[in-house]
């Protein structure tokens, strides 16, 4: 990988000053993740003061997404033609323009197009700051220990999203969880311009624009077929088509790649079970964290009653458990190696799950809920950690970008898959048992309609009824949404499972040195598994 204009004398200075490049990246990391779920929790009063439907709340949360995976594979593949730090600063200047734009936004749909343009500027953002990080780590153990730090602050920022915007939402209007990433913008861009390496493929071929409208188009469609299936229905006429197209653009991109001498994703790195099994075991890390962050915020504040506020700081837990392990998981990692730390991870994530799947309605916080969060996010960051350092380790230095856009498109997919998979289970099987209970209370057919559409509706219904009833479908609509979340908890723990016994199989059992020409070509690794 080339790194621009550090003439001699300089390398020395950027070595001694390369953990507070770090800190710039991870900076950078922070507002990505956390505009993830930020968001989420001024929902309600998005719909008082825009005056919001359903739907347009859904796509203030979702365009977010679809932008910023869509773009991913694109955006690194310009970041590592024209320069990381170029792609990086210019994320995030946009980043910066959009942030104020929706916090200033009027109607709704110009608070979209806002949310639309986030979603552009962290695609530039966030591959860049994984390439530029294997970039300034040149030691193979530090670099571990940098894409540690990296990948928790990933998951911590997701965590962290509802505590800090409930802290806003509590003192301030609702723009502020927008306007809050305005300092941290200026702070990153000054820091960057001046400790941050240029750094870019030093050859990296005839641009792939076939190869870039695919991938867009590829995950574009997943991503936004995944979120739509919840509402439409999983065996819906848009949703099959969309799970059509998508594994047909699949195909075609895969053929497609195969056929370039210089493409834009390498599909041949797929043969390698580091960075195949990395990408799994990150995709479902994730899937299980997006889901966890859904139910167990509706739990808080539907089930026993929290605040915004209380809500938010009820899930630090888990955020410090993350900051805690996840520098310690490639401590782990250098002992134990690969194989066992992934898969220890993705079992701890499972025993969280299975407890909470187990947890009574007025299961107690600290004795239940807190032991849960933290097998959780315990075994998040044993796994992300590890499996991410996997996939850079089985790719060529000069494809970080690309490499690192993939690691980061395994993560966007699995968490909007989590919410998708596990708010359809939940309210599945919420509204399936609510219907049943309402019945036997003599509730009639129209309020039953309307109490299985959520937790929310089933509460406010509820409260509606005669009074001799009214208490007992109230009871009735917790213990249902506990009854969801039962189901679908036992839903990612037991992908969790999979995944665990997925890693032990396929990832290597520890990182171990390979010849440069298996970088260029992973058909030619002879590196025992």
């Amino acid at each position: 990988m080339a790194i621009i204009g550090s003439p001699a004398g300089r390398p020395a200075a950027a070595e001694r000053r390369r953990w507070l490049i770090l800190a710039v990246l991870c900076l950078s990391v922070l507002l990505v993740a956390m505009d993830n779920t930020i968001v989420n929790v001024a929902l309600p009063t998005l719909n008082r003061r825009l005056g919001a439907t359903t739907s347009q709340l859904q796509w203030v949360v979702d365009i977010y997404s679809v932008c910023f995976a869509g773009l991913l594979l694109f955006c690194g593949n310009i970041g590592d033609r024209v320069g990381r730090k170029r792609i990086l600063q210019l994320g995030l200047v946009l980043f910066a323009i959009a942030s104020f734009s929706a916090a200033r936004s009027g109607t709704v749909n110009e608070l979209i197009a806002a949310r639309a343009a986030m979603g552009v500027a962290v695609a530039l953002m966030y591959p860049s700051t994984l390439a530029l990080l294997t970039a300034v780590f040149t030691n193979r153990q530090e670099k571990a220990i940098a894409v540690g730090v990296w990948s928790g602050v990933s998951g911590l920022a997701i965590a962290l999203g509802p505590v800090i915007g409930g802290a806003l939402l509590e003192r301030f209007w609702w723009g502020s969880i927008f306007m809050v990433n305005l300092p941290v913008v200026a702070v990153a861009l000054g820091l960057g311009a001046v400790l941050l390496p240029e750094s870019r493929d030093p050859a990296p071929g005839r641009f792939d624009p076939v190869g870039a409208l695919l991938s867009v188009a590829l995950v574009g469609l997943a991503i936004w077929t995944v979120i739509e299936a919840p509402d439409r229905g999983w065996t819906d006429a848009v949703t099959l088509t969309g799970f059509a197209g998508s594994a047909g653009l699949a195909v075609a991109f895969g053929l497609w790649e195969r056929s370039r001498p210089d493409p834009l994703l390498d599909i041949r790195f797929f043969r390698n079970p580091r960075f195949s099994a990395g990408s799994a075991a990150i995709s479902l890390a994730f899937f299980g964290l997006f889901g966890f962050i859904f139910s167990i915020t509706m739990y808080f504040q539907l089930v026993r009653g929290y605040s915004t506020l209380k809500a938010g700081a009820a899930t630090l837990p888990y955020a410090a458990v993350m900051a805690v392990f996840s520098p310690l998981a490639i401590v782990i990692m250098k002992k134990t190696g690969t194989k066992v730390v992934v898969a220890g991870g993705m079992l701890s994530m499972s025993a969280g799950f299975f407890v909470v799947a187990d947890a009574a309605l007025n299961a107690d916080y600290w004795h239940v809920v807190v032991p849960a969060m933290v097998l959780m996010a315990a075994g998040m960051a044993l796994a992300t950690g590890p499996a991410t350092d996997a996939i850079l380790a089985a790719l060529p230095e000069s494809k970080a970008g690309v490499g690192s856009a993939v690691n980061d498109t395994t993560r966007e997919f699995g968490g909007a898959l989590g919410v998708a998979v596990v708010g359809s289970v939940l309210s599945w099987a919420y509204g399936s048992h609510l219907a049943d209970r309402w019945r036997s209370l003599g509730i009639g057919p129209e309020a039953v309609r309307q109490g299985r559409a959520s937790l929310g509706a089933g509460l406010q219904t509820g409260a509606h009824l005669p009074s001799q009833v009214a208490g007992p479908a109230l009871q009735a609509a917790r213990t249902s949404f506990m009854s969801g979340l039962h189901v679908g908890s036992l839903t990612v723990a037991l992908s969790s499972l999979v995944a665990a016994v997925a890693a032990l199989v396929f990832l290597p059992p520890r990182d171990l040195a390979r010849p440069p020409e298996a970088l260029k070509h992973p058909e030619l690794d002879t590196t025992p598994k």
